[in-house]
């Protein structure tokens, strides 16, 4: 399931036109959802929290 895939910090800034600072940033105001480690030096997301993410701010405007 494509949808369902994990994408790394690079392929998601470039998606949302946003700097990788500015996500972590997000994230610790908690306005963005959390990645997950999947190592030490590995984070990720789901594709489907991210596009679910971008829906509700759609939606909020």
């Amino acid at each position: 399931m494509l949808e369902d895939r994990y994408i790394r910090i690079k392929e998601l800034a470039i998606m949302l036109s946003i700097g990788k600072s500015t996500i972590y940033r997000l994230i610790q105001q908690n306005k963005f959802p959390k990645q997950i480690k999947l190592s030490e030096r590995t984070s990720v997301w789901r594709l489907s929290v991210i596009n679910r993410w971008m829906e509700e701010k759609e939606t909020q405007k």
